[in-house]
């Protein structure tokens, strides 16, 4: 049985990438969390400064926790089992450690990816490793892996103008974020008819971010309306609710966790910084602020496929995996295919 290692990292990530092995059942599949085999990150990683990172810390605890808990492989770094692996499924290539480089590789969008910075500019203008950009900015712009799936055509534009080579790059649609109205609309949320807050990470990133102008901008678009807060996993708890209790309305209601496309969909309007999340609420019509453009987000809206992007991605790692000849052919090959099922797709709805 032919073997496949997902690298995965945050809890969506790790989602998908299980969404995806599920559809490859004639697989021996295993996962580890994001690493790198470079020495000098190694130890950084053990100094506990990358902890806020998909490198380590609790991001790592929750990834592992969810493998154990859904009874999955966990080969952390390829080392635990001694397994030769036919092809390497990647969460992102800002790090591709070189024990993963001889084998094939599939990358996947995980959501949108951070705002290009000078820093990350710098980064790309003199052919440095992408995590040097400090963000996700470069994520999927590398061009390390053999396959790219991409979210939507607009996302398959910007990776290939940032430098992934055009024809590598497939628009698969990616996992959590294919079938937004069809899978969240219904729900069991309490609460209807607020305006609702996605805060991001920006500080545990490093960033900057004036949390205290942002919440009182948030009260002023709500103008009296019930105000909702989800924090991103990442944020430092007690730091951003104290802050948010400052400059905030006494009846604000703020979550650290629950279903967020669930309090997207019952919300009126959506304020964000730099989430994916704001994809749901275009994707549901509402009205969305965030500190991207929105028609920039429009143009890049995940494909709306019925949740069939692990599916298809599946399908791509598994023609990948038995195709014997170039990676020119396959990907000749596997475009084809898909743009066959599309079509057929299309037909079927309008009969």
């Amino acid at each position: 049985m032919k073997k496949i290692l997902f690298v995965i990292g945050s809890p969506n990530q790790t989602s998908q990438m299980h969404q995806i092995a599920s559809n490859l059942p004639e697989y021996d599949c295993y996962f580890t969390q994001f690493f790198s085999d470079n020495l000098l990150i190694k130890n950084v990683v053990k100094t506990g400064l990358l902890d806020q990172t998909i490198l380590a810390g609790h991001w790592r605890e929750k990834a592992d926790k969810y493998l154990k808990d859904n009874n999955l492989k966990n080969d952390y770094a390829g080392k635990a089992y001694g397994n030769i692996y036919d092809l390497v499924v990647l969460c992102t290539e800002l790090i591709v450690p070189s024990s993963l480089r001889h084998i094939k590789t599939v990358w996947v969008q995980e959501g949108m990816v951070d705002p290009l910075t000078t820093r990350a500019k710098i980064v790309r203008s003199l052919n440095l490793p992408g995590f040097l950009g400090g963000s996700t900015a470069l994520n999927g712009s590398a061009n390390l892996c053999d396959v790219y799936c991409a979210a939507s055509d607009g996302y398959k534009d910007y990776f290939s103008k940032l430098g992934t080579d055009e024809e590598k790059i497939l628009v698969t649609g990616i996992p959590n974020y294919d079938d937004i109205s069809g899978s969240i609309v219904n729900n069991d949320f309490p609460h209807q008819g607020y305006v609702f807050v996605a805060t991001s990470d920006i500080r545990e990133c490093y960033g900057k971010d004036d949390r205290p102008a942002f919440l009182r901008k948030a009260t002023q678009i709500a103008n009296g309306r019930k105000l909702i807060f989800k924090l991103h996993p990442n944020e430092i708890v007690d730091r951003a609710v104290k802050e948010i209790r400052e400059n905030t309305p006494s009846d604000t209601l703020i979550y650290t966790d629950g279903n967020i496309n669930h309090m997207i969909a019952n919300c009126v309007e959506l304020i964000t910084q730099y989430s994916t999340v704001v994809y749901t609420g275009i994707a549901l019509n509402k009205k969305v602020y965030s500190y991207f453009d929105i028609d920039f987000l429009r143009r890049h809206l995940p494909v709306q496929n019925g949740g069939q992007s692990a599916r298809i991605i599946a399908e791509v790692c598994r023609e990948y995996i038995e195709h014997k000849d170039d990676l020119r052919g396959f990907l000749v090959k596997i475009k084809r295919s898909l743009e066959g099922k599309r079509r057929s797709q299309e037909q079927l709805q309008v009969a």
